[in-house]
């Protein structure tokens, strides 16, 4: 994911067919796979199974809908539900009634050098329109290999406002770039 192109193979941003126009995340998630990077990819999020279950819990399912997307009816351990799910992407929801004013969402995420040693990655951010993005720290630095480091993003959004951008660490000397969307989108109710 964080290894995707988000142009395609002209250079240009991914048309989305159903519109004939840019693409957003939510129709293209990260963009084209590059397998080559893949395969080298800088800095991964990891997740366990455990923090998906925190994630499902935090969303106030019925016991019957947890099982449904869980696809088990092993009891489940929610006792520490968690909606900030360590993943490479970002997403701001805004409720679609009321007084717009501006909101605040913070994420906080983990990310593990998986290149060959010591490493620093500065941020580069993309905001969405009518945003304010913001990263802490804005440098991440590695001694090791598989070492991990986090940081904070916090976004300032007033809605409504659908858009989208990006954070991109990139690496000092160029070998990596780990780019992630943000995207900011109203509610939409699934039940």
């Amino acid at each position: 994911m964080t290894t995707a192109d988000p142009l395609d193979n002209t250079g240009k941003p991914i048309i989305d067919s159903d519109i004939n126009r840019e693409a957003t995340p939510l129709a293209m998630g990260s963009g084209h796979v590059n397998p080559n990077r893949a395969l080298d990819p800088g800095l991964v999020y990891d997740a366990t199974p455990q923090d998906y279950v925190n994630l499902l819990c935090s969303m106030n399912f019925t016991e019957e809908q947890f099982k449904t997307i869980a696809r088990s009816s092993a009891n489940h351990n929610c006792s520490d539900p968690s909606a900030d799910l360590n993943y490479p992407s970002f997403i701001a929801l805004y409720s679609n009634e009321g007084n717009y004013t501006w909101l605040e969402q913070k994420f906080r995420r983990t990310v593990t050098n998986v290149g060959q040693g010591a490493a620093t990655y500065k941020a580069k951010i993309k905001a969405p329109k009518n945003s304010k993005v913001s990263v802490s720290p804005q440098t991440l630095v590695y001694k090791n290999k598989n070492e991990k480091q986090s940081y904070t993003l916090t976004i300032r959004y007033i809605g409504p406002n659908w858009n989208y951008g990006s954070i991109t660490w990139v690496e000092e000397n160029g070998n990596h770039t780990v780019r992630s969307p943000i995207v900011i989108s109203p509610i939409i109710d699934l039940w």
